[in-house]
């Protein structure tokens, strides 16, 4: 199945069929995955603590943990100073994930991150154990000689997995890693991110039935609408789905982002998108995406576990966005358990 790029510019996203959903998910799923590529299954948690630093409110770990490729993942894990009160003496872990920044993970898990951009900080301040691994690329990741976000090498290198596929199968990883840490409920792990973690977050959510509940800032967007039709293929950047450009260069597309956001369900999910965002600005489309994965979520029964906010500012996650967010994280990973 493809769709006429020119047909979801003109009508929107497709709805998406519930008569059979089981089957329908599956199917949508090897639609996706054939462009995402091999991702390779969790190995065993493995990791290397590299240092560790008393931060007064929490304890911030230096880690780097093995993957199924073969390589390693810098991370930092934040633990809470304060004892946990909960009955069962474990605490809800996130997996927290950075969005566009060449300082990785320092930008939202260190005092030295961007305003409205510490949220792995805020959360281990609210009492989460928060785990805050390099995308490839970012942070302690990016190649000698190379340049922030220049997945050139790793394409090159990696014909039958995409940067995609690379990022959802670290992010898996890490919630095994997470998972392990000790004082940590493995049953209840969720995911947030802004922008590339935005999207990275909800992309391991339904890849991944571990995540309880995941929070997306500013990090969807649809075919539809969207003037930047190479945006998720390959390019001089950063490459997302490079066996999409053949596709892109005929005007069709295997699936709308709407498809694979449904994937979540029932699942809890909160997403904000802003009418101002200069990356994502067809944000009636973006809305109408939201709207059919919601339809999915309604058909499950679950309509009420799926949560759209709509702002009107920039590409950013403003502080009463952040705080809703967290409301829901607390919602569906702490409260009464």
């Amino acid at each position: 199945m493809t769709y006429s790029l020119a047909d979801l510019h003109a009508s929107g996203p497709p709805p998406i069929p519930m008569e059979n959903w089981p089957a329908t998910r599956a199917e949508i799923n090897a639609r996706w995955n054939a462009l995402v590529g091999r991702v390779p299954d969790p190995i065993a948690p493995r990791w290397d603590e590299t240092g560790r630093e008393d931060r007064g409110s929490h304890t911030r770990i230096h880690l780097r943990y093995d993957t199924a490729d073969g390589d390693q993942v810098p991370a930092l894990l934040l633990v809470p100073a304060e004892p946990t009160s909960g009955p069962t003496g474990v605490r809800p872990g996130i997996l927290a994930l950075h969005p566009t920044s060449e300082d990785g993970k320092d930008d939202i898990a260190t005092e030295h991150g961007r305003d409205n951009r510490r949220y792995a900080l805020e959360l281990v301040e609210r009492g989460y154990v928060v785990l805050t691994p390099d995308t490839i690329t970012a942070g302690e990741r990016v190649a000698p000689g190379s340049e922030p976000f220049r997945t050139a090498g790793f394409v090159a290198t990696h014909p039958d997995l995409s940067p995609v596929g690379k990022m959802i199968a670290d992010h898996r990883q890490a919630l095994s890693v997470l998972a392990a840490v000790g004082g940590v409920d493995p049953e209840r792990l969720g995911a947030i991110g802004h922008s590339l973690g935005g999207y990275n977050a909800w992309f391991l959510a339904g890849a991944d039935p571990r995540v309880a509940a995941v929070v997306s800032s500013c990090g969807f967007a649809t075919f539809a609408g969207d003037a930047d039709r190479y945006r998720w293929g390959e390019r001089d950047w950063f490459s997302h789905l490079p066996a999409l450009n053949p596709l892109l260069d005929d005007g069709v597309v295997p699936f709308e982002f709407s498809e694979i956001l449904a994937l979540v369900a029932p699942r809890p999910l909160f997403s904000y998108l802003a009418v101002g965002d200069e990356y994502f600005p067809h944000w009636r489309e973006c809305v109408a995406g939201l709207d059919r994965a919601h339809q999915v979520y309604d058909g499950l029964g679950a309509g009420d576990q799926m949560i759209s906010w709509i702002g009107h500012g920039g590409h950013d996650f403003p502080e009463h966005v952040r705080h809703a967010a967290y409301a829901f994280m607390d919602r569906n990973l702490r409260e009464g358990r």
